[in-house]
């Protein structure tokens, strides 16, 4: 596939199958349909959208079994990420529930989450951060990442930011489902539009965090 013609509903079937199949046979019998359904759609999205985003990479579906609970060898989700910046960037999960879109930094460094920490205690940039996280929420995203239970130490209890101050990463995202333009061309400006969105996120993490 050469074009970006939009995410089939067959590849949230395929995964819905995958749930219920989730063994190395079924993968092998089906590897053609995945390649086909999954993996071109997301493919030619990507081709389109790194002159934009940056250089974007789809993800592999077998799961490290060394850290796995279960037996299951295959990711019931397929992801794609995109970035002009390592580690910081956008990105795409499909699934048997539809599509949900993203974007953040999802591995701060030792130095780097001191700089996150700092940045966030610091007035003008902190502010800023709670500004744009705070618009991000309204706008109907979700605020994530690995967080403590308590704010870090160094840090007072009562500061105003203190639970932007307990993220050890930060991300924020949307589930979509299966809106009607999946299937379409224009889910790639969909899904440009909500990149867009959370670009300041992106944006204040690069200066002030990972650097």
């Amino acid at each position: 596939m050469d074009t970006f013609t939009g995410i089939p509903e067959a590849a949230l079937d395929f995964y819905g199958d995958l749930q219920q199949n989730n063994n190395r046979q079924w993968w092998a019998s089906h590897k053609a349909t995945y390649d086909e359904v999954v993996v071109a759609p997301l493919a030619a999205l990507l081709r389109e959208l790194e002159p934009r985003f940056g250089s974007g990479k789809i993800f592999r579906p077998y799961k490290d079994m060394r850290f796995s609970a279960n037996a299951e060898p295959y990711k019931t989700t397929q992801g794609l990420f995109i970035s002009h910046y390592e580690g910081v960037g956008f990105y795409l999960q499909l699934g048997a529930g539809g599509l949900e879109v993203g974007g953040g930094y999802h591995s701060f460094a030792p130095a780097q989450l001191s700089r996150y920490r700092s940045a966030v205690e610091a007035s003008v940039s902190g502010k800023l951060l709670a500004k744009l996280t705070a618009d991000l929420v309204a706008a109907g995203l979700q605020i994530e990442g690995q967080t403590l239970a308590t704010v870090p130490r160094g840090f007072p209890k009562d500061h105003p930011r203190q639970e932007l101050l307990k993220h050890k990463t930060l991300s924020a995202s949307v589930a979509l489902g299966t809106p009607e333009w999946l299937e379409s061309v224009a889910a790639k400006e969909h899904i440009s539009m909500l990149w867009d969105q959370l670009r300041p996120l992106i944006d204040w993490i690069i200066r002030f965090a990972a650097p």
